[in-house]
């Protein structure tokens, strides 16, 4: 399995017991979702590894308390401690309105209620304290925040994105 195939769940934070247990600090604002998981990808190496879970429950908000199948001792546990677990993009619940996955929106087309088309998304940056639409129109890179009061539609039948930017924000980028 390849990692653009597949979305970060999380990451294994501790052990929880002797027997291997491991708690996972999950990535999602439903840890529900995740509660009852029958195998996940670990990071290991620089490849993705199958690994089965015996058992899957909540711990506390966003852990999620993991007993693997191949993990029975603590040496097992310290093996994969720090790892990053991963599921395939078809686990991901639909989403529908103007709620949206990153991956989803790359190559939409953005629509601003003023300036018209102002390019096509090439990438999300997450990595900021608010995550950032790249969009190039042309030569040029717009940076766009991803905020409820700016995006007003997401049309997936047309791939498309309504925007209402604030004033000046695009200028900025295209002038």
């Amino acid at each position: 399995m390849q990692k653009s195939a597949c979305f970060y769940l999380g990451k294994i934070v501790s052990k929880y017991s002797f027997k291997g247990e491991v708690l996972v600090k999950i990535d999602t604002d439903e840890p529900e979702l995740y509660n009852n998981m029958e195998s996940v990808f670990v990071a290991l190496r620089n490849s993705l590894v199958p690994f089965f879970i015996k058992k899957c429950r909540l711990h506390k908000s966003q852990l999620l308390r993991i007993d693997f199948e191949e993990i029975n001792s603590e040496d097992d546990a310290d093996r994969i401690m720090g790892s990053e677990l991963y599921l395939p993009l078809s686990f991901l619940p639909q989403l529908s309105g103007n709620k949206f996955y990153f991956h989803e929106v790359i190559g939409f087309t953005v629509i601003d209620d003023v300036h018209g088309n102002i390019g096509i998304i090439q990438s999300v940056n997450d990595t900021t304290s608010q995550a950032l639409f790249e969009i190039l129109k042309g030569d040029k890179e717009l940076l766009l925040p991803i905020n409820d009061n700016i995006i007003t539609k997401v049309d997936r039948e047309t791939k498309t994105i309504h925007v209402t930017t604030p004033e000046g924000l695009v200028g900025l980028y295209l002038e």
